[in-house]
């Protein structure tokens, strides 16, 4: 029985991302592309973060454990899942839609970037509440990208969130744990 969910789980991605790249969506695919590369090597919450540092002292704070939450799980996810896991990219075959979008060597599963999206905007955003909903949208919306861009299955983007936003609210307990950061 767990094998066949299993199965059905890798039928339904597939199923998922197939439409995805059967939708012709001309004028979003430069601003989704565009996205995803702002989120390569972290670069959008590093600048986030750095948003935050002119800010003052909690949106400070804030940054810093999101970063913190980042690097940990970089670490985990690159380091650790995806040696274990090693599943191939999308083929990218029956896609309507031109990829402007490098197609990375490292294994698909989990999404590095929906990892990082996640947790930096949980560990950020249970720090600053007022922010919380922008940066959820904001990961969100980078690890849509990374399907609409056909560099990953929509499994890969959910394991990824998964793993970052619990990295990020780990983190974040830490932090408030050592007196770092406030409830």
């Amino acid at each position: 029985m767990l094998r066949e969910a299993g199965h059905e789980l890798v039928v339904l991605d597939r199923a998922v991302y197939a439409a995805v790249h059967a939708t012709p969506s001309p004028t979003l695919d430069h601003a989704v592309a565009q996205l995803s590369h702002a989120a390569d090597h972290s670069k959008i919450w590093l600048s986030t973060a750095a948003g935050l540092a002119l800010a003052g002292r909690r949106p400070r704070r804030a940054g810093l454990v999101g970063l913190a939450a980042v690097g940990i799980t970089s670490a985990v996810v690159n380091a650790g899942v995806k040696p274990l896991v090693r599943r191939e990219r999308p083929a990218r075959l029956d896609s309507v839609r031109t990829h402007v979008v490098r197609m990375p060597t490292s294994a698909s599963y989990p999404s590095g970037h929906s990892a990082s999206a996640f947790a930096f905007s949980t560990a950020v955003g249970g720090g600053l509440p007022e922010l919380d909903a922008v940066l959820r949208l904001a990961a969100t919306t980078v690890a849509y990208s990374r399907v609409h861009t056909g560099v990953h299955y929509p499994g890969d983007v959910v394991a990824g969130a998964v793993i970052g936003a619990g990295i990020g609210s780990l983190a974040l307990h830490l932090a408030r744990r050592a007196g770092f950061a406030r409830r």
